[in-house]
């Protein structure tokens, strides 16, 4: 099998150079008003525009680039169909041998209706364990604070776990959230949320569109054994100076955008946006949530983001990126909590007049910081920095394209913590990663399939991961979508997270550790790496227009993971050799698996927004000792959002979200008893010491937290003045029959502390 994917992959190019003598119609699709790329636009050749006989049919990329090859010398007339825009018909000449570069400028429909438009009998993607996100979709989430957010979203997901309202990250079918990559436009992102859980580093107003791949995901991503959301943001106006100013009793948010060069059909434009949004909910939580105990709500955060784009007149472009995210938490007399991410990057399309190979590529220099003190004297640290670059090359066949690219990493990372032994662990590694992958998809009238192959090389540890990737997806109807997906990933990285704890603020990173065990269930460990294969299998039925239901099951085999060692007693030294390995390494490793499956549906019209999901999950771990489940493995999660949108006459909507879900695991107290430190070494007199308040714990988590569930509601209301302009008018309730959902017990006060509970919120935001 590898063999063949190698022969496969090595091949494509040359094959691909035989059908240098045919002609192709290739360029771009834009909406003619803005200059937006137009991504999934039908574009059709057929011979004579009467008879209407196809002669090649093919979808815009994300780029909104499209490429008709093969075709013989002669007149053809292209047809370019959008949803929302009206049909295109134009006359285009081939001439043997040669490129014919046209691009296609789509007009908005006066009247917009829905409007359906596929490519007859054809499977659009090998869409296997993928949920694709249009930004208008976000704004139909409750908005929790008065201000929607992508990470409202993702937590009504299929698979997706969400932990709780402070301190929430984001479990993806089975996969804690260091296994789960995070991009922005091709960049890595370590820390996509803040520590509230309610909002992400992600500007709404600028995102353009975001994949959640939640298993079997393709070989162009890397460096994850779980799931990667990649989010794609939009450029700034190019026609004239706009923005949007907002105030909410959570946050306050800046948006400005405007041209450099404005835009001009077949023209070079440019642009810049630069977006600000802060909460001061640790201010307003004291003058308007003084019920909810102001010391619950200690959060602040602000997120920079500036945005240059550079357009082409032939297509390509050139993209640069700045960012600063912050956060910072304080719970009076207990925790002080802050990270900080910066970044500089780009990406930039290149598009050669001649050739048949687009190139692509990006870069990212960034550094993120995060500290946890509380009143223990024992300060939680990590840090990781450094680059990531890559460049792709794309060529397209007469129905398939091969895709190819080379991505290089580069980062330090340093952490320090204690263990719930009061162990000190520590560590700091710098790490190199070089990697290729290969993609050939297959596209035929009623399948297609990509097959894959990646090449993940960690210089710095010296171990290589070669991983193969398959996606399938049949259509025998129009209406009936069968996928399968199977793939091998690895990973270097690790989270310095402590997975006693029920919360965790502190969300550091490091990279593979030096001192793993030898062996491990009694097989010798030969690698650092972490390592997973994926399966996924489903289908999907378009009942109707308005209608759609998908099923999907999973399994995921986490062949190795690496994890603090929670056992840790003695320091690993020469002092100390005597002592059992398990009690003196800083890390072990484990094994587990995760499967289950989701059904979810979703209904669509010109009012009404339905999507309702149910996830059954089961995940385990095995640490050579022990069978447990994580803190995350909730089996049962439910959701179900629904949204109205009342007639232009009255541009007003309101939004339902409820979520259902079982409790999650946590370990056990069983006593209590007076813990010494022996800091004086065998000289200490423990009869005089004072000792401090030691936890006998049971089996890692053998108990369950209560169901959990909650409601939210928000309302809309829009007047619009001119063209461009308009005000809108927000109100929310989170958890609105307040319902008391446990946080986490505090094991030394033995007092029961919950999630939020009812808050309603009021914001207004104006465009111009």
């Amino acid at each position: 099998m590898w063999r063949f994917l190698i022969c496969v992959l090595a091949l494509a190019p040359i094959v691909g150079q035989a059908q240098s003598t045919k002609s192709d119609i290739r360029g771009f699709v834009y909406d003619g008003d803005n200059g937006d790329r137009s991504v999934a636009a039908v574009i059709t050749a057929v011979m004579d525009k009467s008879d209407g006989t196809i002669v090649r049919s093919i979808l815009s990329d994300n780029d909104g680039y499209y490429a008709l090859t093969g075709l013989i010398p002669g007149d053809y007339w292209v047809r370019v169909s959008h949803a929302g825009f009206d049909t295109l018909y134009q006359k285009v000449k081939v001439s043997m041998g040669l490129n014919t570069k046209k691009d296609f400028y789509l007009q908005h429909i006066a009247t917009m209706e829905a409007v359906e438009i596929s490519v007859k009998g054809k499977a659009r993607d090998a869409q296997v364990g993928v949920t694709n996100i249009e930004a208008r979709a976000i704004y139909k989430m409750p908005a929790v604070g008065a201000e929607p957010d992508i990470l409202q979203y993702l937590q009504i997901l299929p698979g997706v776990v969400f932990s709780g309202d402070q301190g929430g990250q984001l479990y993806i079918r089975g996969g804690s959230p260091i296994m789960n990559k995070v991009m922005m436009d091709g960049l890595t992102i370590y820390n996509p949320f803040h520590s509230i859980g309610l909002f992400s580093v992600f500007e709404t107003d600028m995102i353009q569109t975001a994949d959640v791949y939640s298993a079997g995901f393709g070989a162009e991503y890397g460096g994850r054994v779980s799931a990667v959301v990649d989010i794609k943001t939009r450029d700034g106006n190019r026609k004239r100076m706009a923005g949007k100013v907002g105030l909410t009793t959570f946050t306050s948010k800046l948006l400005l955008e405007s041209p450099l060069r404005k835009y001009q059909q077949g023209k070079n434009n440019s642009s810049i946006a630069v977006s600000y949004k802060n909460s001061f909910l640790r201010e307003s939580s004291r003058l308007l949530y003084n019920y909810a105990n102001p010391d619950k709500l200690p959060y602040n955060f602000g997120d920079l983001f500036v945005k240059m784009s550079f357009n082409s007149a032939n297509g390509g472009y050139t993209k640069l990126y700045g960012f600063r995210f912050s956060d910072n938490v304080a719970f009076p007399g207990s925790t002080r909590y802050g990270w900080t991410s910066t970044g500089l990057g780009g990406k930039f399309l290149v598009v050669p007049e001649q050739a048949k190979t687009r190139v692509d590529g990006f870069f990212l220099w960034s550094q993120y910081s995060i500290e946890q003190k509380e009143q223990d004297a024992k300060p939680r640290n990590s840090s990781i920095g450094g680059f990531n670059m890559g460049m792709n090359f794309s060529y397209n066949f007469k129905r398939d394209d091969f895709k190819w690219g080379i991505e290089l990493n580069g980062f330090q990372t340093n952490f320090q913590l204690y263990n719930s032994n009061d162990r000190k662990i520590n560590q700091m590694e710098s790490t190199t990663e070089i990697n290729t992958f290969g993609n050939y998809r297959v596209v035929r009238k009623k399948l297609i399939c990509n097959i894959g192959l990646r090449n993940q090389y960690y210089a710095s540890l010296g171990n290589g991961s070669l991983e193969p990737r398959f996606q399938l997806r049949y259509m025998p109807l129009k209406s009936i979508g069968i996928k399968f997906a199977v793939g091998m990933y690895s990973q270097n990285l690790m989270s310095a997270m402590s997975d006693r704890d029920v919360v965790n603020l502190f969300y550091g990173f490091l990279s593979g550790p030096d001192n793993l065990p030898d062996s491990f269930n009694g097989k010798p460990v030969t690698t650092r790496l972490q390592k997973a294969r994926h399966a996924v299998a489903g289908f999907d039925y378009r009942i109707d227009k308005k209608q759609t239901i998908n099923i999907e099951s999973f399994v995921k085999i986490f062949d190795q993971i690496t994890n603090i060692n929670r056992d840790k007693l003695f320091s690993d030294d020469e002092f100390n050799l005597d002592k059992p390995q398990r009690l003196r390494q800083d890390f072990i490793v484990e094994n587990g698996n995760a499967y289950g499956g989701d059904i979810s549906y979703k209904y669509s019209d010109k009012h009404w927004y339905l999507w309702a999901v149910y996830s059954l999950t089961y995940v385990n771990r095995f640490d050579g000792i022990n069978h447990y489940q994580p803190n995350f493995d909730r089996r049962h999660n439910a959701n179900i959002l629904l949204n109205y949108e009342f007639d232009k006459k009255h541009p007003s909507e309101v939004s339902l979200r409820w979520n259902f879900g079982s409790g999650f695991p946590f370990t056990q107290t069983q006593g209590y008893y007076e813990k010494y430190n022996f800091q004086q070494g065998i000289g200490t007199d423990y009869t005089a010491a004072n000792g401090q308040l030691g936890i006998i714990y049971a089996q890692i988590n053998r108990g369950r937290l209560p169901y959990y569930h909650r409601l939210d509601f928000s309302m809309k209301r829009k007047w619009v003045f001119r063209e461009g302009s308009e005000f809108n008018l927000l109100f929310s309730v989170t958890n609105v029959y307040n319902r008391s959902n446990i946080f986490y017990y505090d094991r030394i006060k033995g007092k029961r502390v919950d999630q939020l509970p009812i808050l309603p919120a009021l914001g207004c935001n104006y465009s111009f």
